[in-house]
Parts: C-alpha cells; sequence; structure tokens
C-alpha cells in the first residue's frame, strides 16, 4: 500500500477593502471552473477563504511534490490571471507584506491532526 503523504497546510491573509465587500462576495459565488481546474491541478485541496473585520484568511492543504513549481503554473495561467484582474482590486496587502507581496503566509502555531 503507498504511504500517505501528509499535506503541506498553508494559511494566508489580506485585507479586503470593505468598499469591495459586496463584489468580492459576489465573485466567490461563482468561481471559473478553469481557475478551479488550475487550482486542482496544482495539487491544492481544501481551499478555504473566510472574512472577519476586513482581514481575509485563506486556508488550503497542498498535495504535490513540488509546492514552488506548482505556484508558478497558477500564476502563469491565463484564466487566473483574468481572475486575479478582477480580485485583485478588491484587497490589500498587510502592511507587513513584503514588495510585492500580496498574500501572506502565516505562522502555524498549533495542528490538531
Amino acid at each position: 500500500m503507498p504511504e500517505r503523504r501528509t499535506p503541506r497546510r498553508v494559511a494566508s491573509v489580506i485585507r479586503l477593502r470593505p468598499e469591495h465587500a459586496d463584489r468580492y462576495r459576489e465573485l466567490h459565488r461563482a468561481v471559473p471552473q478553469p481557475v478551479l481546474d488550475t487550482l486542482s491541478r496544482a495539487h491544492i485541496t481544501n481551499y478555504s477563504i473566510f472574512l472577519r473585520d476586513d482581514t481575509l484568511f485563506a486556508y488550503y492543504e497542498y498535495t504535490g511534490d513540488d509546492y514552488d513549481a506548482d505556484m508558478a503554473a497558477v500564476a502563469a495561467d491565463p484564466g487566473t490571471r483574468h481572475w486575479w484582474t478582477l480580485t485583485d482590486p478588491c484587497q490589500q496587502p498587510l502592511d507587513s507584506a513584503g514588495s510585492g507581496e500580496r498574500w501572506v503566509d502565516g505562522e502555524e502555531l498549533f495542528h490538531l491532526g
């Protein structure tokens, strides 16, 4: 029987611009299937985005072998790039984000497996 790999858990945060909250909700009620397919091909599962007090919190699990290559493939996908032209204006990086960084990773402090 093949060994079951523990997925890499990824959490990240960004601010939601309050004036774009309704638009952001609307966009996520109907994420285009090509965007979802790209995420699946990149071994992303259990992807959720939560909202609290104008802060978006995303969580997903990565089950692939080459995270950097898979994330580069997502970033290069034309459908995903178009999706980002719709969602990016709704978001504002945290003050702690580096230059050119949008969603920033959260540090995992606890996990009950």
